[in-house]
C-alpha cells in the first residue's frame, strides 16, 4: 500500500507526460526570459548602441556578441522544437550548439584577458579581483553544457543542465541593468539564482520534488558565485591574473 501510495504521489519524471502539456511553454518562456536578461543589459552597448550613442566595438566584441546572440536564440528554439514534437530536427540542431558553445568559450576567454587589460570592473571592486567573474564563466559554462550533453539522451536530466549552463550567462547581462549593476557582483548572483529558484518550484509543481539535476547543477552553479570571488582575493590569484594580462 504504501508503494502504490508513493508512486502516485511522487510519479517519475518521465513518466509525467500525462501533465506534461500544460506546462511544456515552461523552458522556452523561461529561456526567453533569459534572453530579454541579456538583451536589456547589452542594449545600450551592443544591442541599440546607434541609439544610446555608445562607443564603438572592436571586432572581438563583435564575434563575442554574435556567438553569445546566436547562443541565447537556440536557447529559445530547442525546447519549442521539442514542444512542437520536432525532436529530430531538435538533435541535428544540438549538434551545431556543440560547436557553438566550444567557439563561445574560445571567445569568453580572450574577452575576459582584454577586459582585465582595460582594467574593467564595478565600482569598489579592484579589476585584478572581479577578472575572475568572467574567467570562471569559461569554466562553469562548458562544465555545465558538456554534462547536459553528456546526458543528452535523457531528456529530464539534459533540458534542465543546459537551462543551468546558460544561467551562468545572463549574470554579466543582470550586472548592466541600472538597478542590478551598482550593488555589485553578489547581486548579480542574486539576480541570476532566481532562475534556478523558477526551475526548483517546476520541479516541484510538476513531479511533487526536485530533480536531480537542479540540485546538483543549481548547486554547483551557486556555490561558484562566492567562491570565485574569495579566490579572486588571494595572493596566488592576483599574481596570475597579472601574469594572464601582460
Amino acid at each position: 500500500m504504501n508503494t502504490v501510495t508513493t508512486a502516485v504521489a511522487h510519479p517519475p519524471f518521465a513518466a509525467v507526460k500525462a501533465r506534461r502539456r500544460p506546462f511544456l511553454s515552461f523552458y522556452t518562456g523561461l529561456s526567453i526570459a533569459m534572453a530579454l536578461v541579456v538583451f536589456v543589459g547589452f542594449a545600450p552597448t551592443y544591442y541599440m548602441k546607434t541609439v544610446f550613442g555608445t562607443p564603438p566595438l572592436g571586432n572581438l566584441y563583435h564575434v563575442h556578441g554574435f556567438l553569445f546572440t546566436c547562443w541565447m536564440l537556440l536557447l529559445i528554439a530547442q525546447p519549442a522544437l521539442v514542444a512542437a514534437g520536432r525532436t529530430a530536427l531538435h538533435r541535428r540542431v544540438g549538434v551545431a550548439g556543440g560547436l557553438l558553445a566550444a567557439g563561445m568559450v574560445v571567445a569568453a576567454l580572450a574577452v575576459s584577458i582584454d577586459l582585465g587589460r582595460r582594467g574593467a570592473s564595478p565600482p569598489g571592486v579592484p579589476p585584478l579581483v572581479f577578472l575572475v567573474v568572467p574567467l570562471t564563466t569559461v569554466v562553469v559554462f562548458p562544465v555545465l553544457i558538456g554534462a547536459a550533453l553528456w546526458w543528452r539522451n535523457n531528456p529530464e536530466t539534459h533540458k534542465r543542465l543546459m537551462l543551468i549552463g546558460s544561467m551562468e550567462l545572463i549574470t554579466a547581462g543582470f550586472g548592466r541593468w541600472p538597478v542590478v549593476g551598482p550593488l555589485g557582483p553578489m547581486a548579480y548572483f542574486a539576480a541570476t539564482d532566481l532562475f534556478v529558484l523558477a526551475l526548483l518550484v517546476h520541479d516541484r509543481a510538476t513531479a511533487g520534488r526536485f530533480h536531480r539535476a537542479t540540485l546538483w547543477g543549481g548547486l554547483f552553479l551557486i556555490a561558484s558565485q562566492p567562491l570565485r570571488l574569495m579566490i579572486g582575493g588571494t595572493d596566488t590569484w592576483q599574481a596570475f591574473a597579472r601574469w594572464l594580462i601582460m
